[in-house]
């Protein structure tokens, strides 16, 4: 199979999916800003939920930098309503039930769980400059500490 992984330079592609609230969110619609879009396996998760109480610590940070966070997994829009309900999210998460956008940006990957070879969402994060072209990948993510590792590209991108 060959390799298909995103990489700095890169177009960003595009989609659109619904995010918690059953909105259609489109990549192109947020051209002219900074993107941080994150894969995560699963809503409720230890690390899943800590990336995103993470994300949305620092949420005005990003928003002070004209930047949106995106997280992304194959969760329902009803599993993401209630996962920032029950968490206090304040970012956008959106739900690709049928991994298209997974697959688009080679995020889904066979790992060894509970003794089953299972296909999941490996942890990674785009940042994704106002003209939607990729500029930094994180992949492999540990979520301690992940959001401001991002927060402090974002600055020091922004300052180049």
């Amino acid at each position: 199979m060959e390799n298909t992984s995103l990489e700095s330079g890169q177009s960003a592609p595009d989609f659109c999916l619904p995010d918690q609230e059953g909105n259609r969110t489109c990549l192109e619609n947020f051209r002219g800003k900074w993107v941080v879009l994150y894969f995560y396996p699963r809503d409720n998760t230890p690390g899943c939920s800590l990336e995103a109480k993470n994300f949305s610590c620092l949420k005005k940070y990003f928003e002070a930098e004209n930047a949106v966070i995106l997280g992304v997994s194959r969760d329902s829009e009803e599993s993401h309503r209630k996962f920032m309900e029950k968490k206090e999210l304040k970012i956008k998460l959106l739900s690709d039930e049928q991994a298209e956008v997974h697959g688009k940006y080679d995020v889904l990957h066979p790992k060894h769980f509970r003794g089953k070879d299972v296909i999941s969402a490996v942890r990674t994060t785009f940042l994704i400059n106002q003209e939607g072209i990729i500029v930094k990948v994180w992949d492999n993510v540990k979520a301690a500490g992940h959001a401001e590792k991002v927060l402090s590209e974002l600055k020091k991108l922004k300052e180049m």
